[in-house]
């Protein structure tokens, strides 16, 4: 019995054509293109744009490009944020955000970016190439991708992690009790060991924020 084109494209072996960057995986759009061309000779892909005639959408959470792939009688569509070279959503001005360093165990602040059109054609690329997917291409690639991973967010909040926000609190002449109270009345928590690694995180870029504001 012969292969569907779905079953031809999915059992394709596209291992030595993909790279890992951040714990993701990409597949070179170029060769997906033209092994896709060879089952769909008749393929045709569009990049969706906006009103402007540009191809990205955007909004205050960032930047997000479409693509539509029709083959075989059928019409895929798919969806990809602008990221950064750190999986940070791109937006129109640069942003600092703070991650927790665990070699060193210490926080460190991070800067994404402003949008621009280099990462907005890598991004248009990589969707056309996950819109390929949706045909069988390299489909078992993003298998886990909609699955939950384990959230280091959730973690229980270090001492560190405290340690650093006690001395932002105290930059902006807030005492640690005041502190204390306002991280209890926030969160609903009795003690700090109900407290997330997450949650510390996002007082801390809460804090840092209004200090920028402030200057």
């Amino acid at each position: 019995m012969e292969k569907s084109n779905f079953e031809k494209l999915y059992q394709k072996d596209v291992s030595e054509k993909v790279q890992k960057k951040e714990g993701l995986t990409y597949l070179s759009w170029s060769w997906a293109w033209a092994e896709f061309l060879k089952v769909y000779p008749e393929a045709q892909y569009e990049i969706v744009k906006n009103e402007n005639y540009l191809p990205y959408f955007m909004d205050s959470s960032g930047a997000i490009v479409y693509t539509r792939v029709t083959a075989g009688g059928l019409t895929h569509e798919m969806w990809l944020p602008v990221l950064d070279y750190a999986n940070k959503p791109m937006k129109k001005e640069p942003y600092k955000y703070t991650v927790y360093n665990k070699k060193k165990g210490q926080f460190e602040e991070r800067t994404c970016k402003a949008i621009d059109s280099f990462a907005i054609n890598k991004a248009v690329m990589r969707c056309l190439v996950k819109n390929l997917a949706m045909f069988g291409l390299g489909l078992y690639i993003y298998t886990g991708e909609d699955l939950p991973e384990k959230d280091e967010t959730e973690m229980p909040a270090s001492a560190n992690q405290l340690q650093h926000l006690y001395k932002i609190a105290e930059k902006q002449e807030i005492s640690a009790e005041d502190m204390k109270q306002k991280i209890f009345e926030k969160f609903a928590v009795s003690t700090s060991k109900e407290l997330t690694s997450g949650q510390i995180t996002d007082l801390i870029n809460e804090l840092e924020g209004k200090n920028e504001t402030d200057k």
